[in-house]
């Protein structure tokens, strides 16, 4: 009796094994949770992330409010970060989302939504032929489940042209200049 359990076992061990080979199986991708990973907010963007971005299929990770795509992971998304404020970095807005762009570590890109609250941000490793453009692009529908407090702006759209006075006139200094070494 106890061969007849012991084969049983060892079968469906010899199974289970093979199934976990065809099925692919891959480890959770380890990560870290951000500061506000908690924050029901993030739980509404978790559970609308797509199933592939850029052609890579989504993973499993170890930690809440992330999400990881590729293998290896190309694509790690991080909910609960803190957000930044103001800034003069490099911000786009593709989709109706405004972002971020830290390209300093080029090839990861590190796109962050912009005037969202909980933070979200998103890595992108260009080395593995990942467009970041195409990744914010498909994350529209998770990410503007955060709520917008700010808005990527354009320069022209903060200074005040008013407080400079009129443009030069290019004319009129000339001739003034004309003047003054006539007088000479």
């Amino acid at each position: 009796m106890k061969n007849r359990v012991a084969g049983a076992s060892l079968a469906l061990l010899a199974a289970g094994a093979l199934t976990a080979t065809l099925a692919g199986c891959t480890p959770d991708v380890p990560m870290d949770p951000a500061v506000d990973a908690n924050d029901p907010a993030c739980a509404n963007v978790i559970v609308r992330l797509p199933a592939t971005l850029d052609g890579l299929d989504k993973r499993n990770t170890n930690a809440q409010a992330t999400g990881a795509w590729g293998d290896p992971a190309s694509v790690l998304l991080y909910c609960g970060i803190e957000p930044s404020g103001p800034t003069t970095d490099h911000c786009v807005t593709v989709g109706g989302i405004d972002w971020i762009v830290d390209e300093s570590r080029a090839p990861l890109y590190r796109f962050e939504a912009y005037g969202r609250t909980p933070g979200l941000e998103v890595i992108v490793n260009a080395d593995e032929q990942v467009s970041g453009t195409n990744v914010i692009s498909e994350l529209r529908g998770a990410v503007e489940q955060l709520p917008q407090e700010r808005h990527c702006v354009s320069v022209s759209e903060v200074i005040d042209e008013s407080q400079f006075g009129d443009a030069p006139n290019e004319q009129a200094a000339l001739e003034g200049l004309a003047e003054e070494e006539a007088a000479e």
